[in-house]
Formats: structure tokens, sequence, C-alpha cells
């Protein structure tokens, strides 16, 4: 039987925070009268995360292991768990417990308004220069891609499934899947979430081992979006005018 919603969870050595984390989110998710399944995708960890991941499975039969056989990467990992389910709505957060779990329910609620609702990580939990670098690669992507988002880099969201056609996987999607849903038509909407200081575990991410990754991505994603092929405008034999579904055509009509 497939779920109302997943929620993704990609982890790689966060062996301490797998439990505090399920019980987070069956807790949040108890006054939601919806069924979901916890995805908790394992990108290879080298301690003792798949292990608990496997006892949590015993004990909350919604909790779903999956596990890569080498170590891929956040996008890689959030790919898997999209291809490993069907629900027609997707949930995200990181695994370390920095997120707050209970923000899930209320982005849920605010998807009669929008079909991607991203968090944004008001008052930031991490150092002085991963907030310094965050705003300027803010920067950096509104004059490179003419679209502005606040905080891309948060991994709190809740989508539609839809918002995934026309997408691709690639090293680095998960800081680009808002400019990429937006450019594809559909709605995209920000909403304030909490954010918590680490407690167990170490952050897999640094300024410096993403600066230039994010530089070439940058790059890249500017001229796929300058050589997008969109939905067309057409007229059928048979029918009038097709709906004109994106933001361009709908502007011009």
């Amino acid at each position: 039987m497939t779920a109302d919603i997943s929620i993704i969870v990609p982890v790689f050595n966060e062996e301490e925070n797998i439990k505090p984390l399920v019980a987070e989110i069956t807790a949040a998710f108890a006054s939601l009268d919806r069924d979901y399944e916890i995805v908790l995708v394992d990108d290879a960890s080298n301690d003792g995360t798949w292990a608990e991941i496997q006892k949590s499975h015993e004990v909350n039969p919604r909790v779903r292991g999956l596990r890569h056989t080498r170590n891929a990467g956040q996008s890689a990992a959030l790919w898997t768990g999209f291809q490993a389910t069907s629900s027609p709505i997707i949930a995200t957060l990181d695994g370390d417990l920095q997120n707050d779990p209970a923000d899930l329910v209320r982005l849920i609620a605010e998807l009669r308004d929008a079909d991607l609702i991203c968090g944004v990580r008001t008052k930031r939990n991490d150092s002085w220069l991963r907030r310094v670098s965050s705003k300027v690669a803010r920067h950096a992507r509104k004059l490179a891609l003419r679209v502005d988002y606040c905080d891309t880099g948060c991994a709190l969201r809740v989508f539609r499934r839809k918002t995934l056609a026309g997408l691709f996987p690639f090293n680095g999607l998960h800081r680009f899947m808002p400019i990429l849903v937006d450019a594809g038509g559909w709605r995209v909407k920000e909403v304030p979430i909490n954010h918590r200081a680490r407690v167990a575990g170490v952050s897999k991410y640094g300024v410096w081992n993403r600066l230039w990754r994010g530089v070439f991505d940058l790059f890249a994603i500017a001229w796929y979006q300058r050589r997008r092929v969109g939905s067309q405008p057409y007229i059928d034999t048979d029918e009038e005018l097709k709906t004109r579904t994106h933001p361009e055509y709908a502007r011009a009509a």
C-alpha cells in the first residue's frame, strides 16, 4: 500500500541521531491523520548507522531503510529515496537533528497554496563563516540565475511528487531544486522554520569543500536554464489551445 507522505532522510555516519530522529518524526506526525513512511537512506556509512536503522525498522514498521553500497553524496541519497517511493507528497530533512521534524506538519499544510514548500532558517545555529558563505552564495545565484531564494541549502522541504517531472539527478541537485522546480512552472513558497544546534555527530560539510563545486554547479545551471526547453503552447486539430503551463505563457496571455 502506498503511503500518502514519504519522509526521505539522507544520512551518513549519524549513528547517534537515528533513534531520536525517528522518535521526533513519529511524535510530530501523531496528530496528522494521514498515512506516512520514514525512509532513511544510508549513504554507505562506516559507523553503526545502518544497524540503528535496522533496529528502528524492527520497532516501527513505518521506518524503511535503504543503503548505498558506496558513498555517493546527499543528492544521490535523495534521488534514491525519490526512486524508491511512490507517494504523492514527499518531505525531506537532514538527519543531524538540526531540522525540527515538527515543522514538516506545518509545511504540509502550506501545500494548499504551492507545489514546493521550502524551509528558511531565519535564525541559523551555524558558525559565522557558514552564514556569511551562504549569503555570498545567495548573491551569486541571484546574479547568475536571475532568481532569488533565501535558503536553497535548507534540506527541510515538502513538495508534490509531480514537481520532480523534468528534474534530473546530479551531484548538487539538493541545492538547486527550488530554482529548477520554479523554472519548470511550479509554484514555490518559502516558509520560516526552526533551526537547532547539532548535538551529536559531526558536520559533513565545510565552506571550502563546497565552494568550488558550488561555483561550477552555478555556471552549469545557468547554462541549462538558458538552454532549457519548457512546455510550449500548441494547437491540436481536435481541441482548443492547450493549457499554458509555464509562468511565461501565463504572463503573456
